[in-house]
């Protein structure tokens, strides 16, 4: 299972550092040409907005460096932050496309774009479920919990 943490855990790394590097250092190219292969699945979708493509691509990079982070440390809450956080920005990423995918312009596109974006969608779910399955550690920090929630091994 660690193994299968480690590898989801560089593809997030590799995909934001690369994604985000190529949005935040040509973001004209990344709006014309993503995903590449001749496609065409950015520009199709609104007017070019260079400040929206570099600050999305220095979240994508942030991200690529916390899954960097996590994968090197071994540290399972950072890899739990990590999946949790795939979750939340990619499962909302790929509603929005479901909903707007008549944009593109050809039938494979459409097809090509939701299996992609669903096979991240489920590798960030299948991240975050077999990092919660991970054991912490000893001497891993574990975060600290509110009174409320403190669990006690006490009779």
């Amino acid at each position: 299972m660690r193994r299968t943490v480690n590898v989801l855990l560089a593809w997030f790394a590799f995909f934001g550092l690369a994604a985000g590097a190529w949005q935040m250092f040509a973001p004209a190219s990344f709006y014309r040409d993503f995903p590449g292969f001749g496609r065409h699945w950015v520009s199709v979708d609104g007017p070019y907005n260079e400040h929206l493509l570099r600050d999305v691509g220095q979240g994508n990079l942030a991200f690529g460096v916390i899954a960097l982070v996590a994968l090197l440390t071994g540290g399972v809450w950072l890899a739990r932050a990590t999946g949790l956080a795939a979750v939340v920005a990619n499962l909302p990423h790929q509603l929005y496309h479901q909903e707007h995918v008549h944009v593109l312009q050809t039938t494979s596109d459409e097809v090509l774009q939701t299996v992609t974006l669903s096979l991240v969608s489920l590798t960030a779910v299948l991240l975050t479920v077999l990092a919660f399955r991970l054991p912490v550690r000893r001497g891993q920090a574990v975060p600290e919990t509110g009174p409320s929630l403190v669990r006690t091994d006490r009779s």
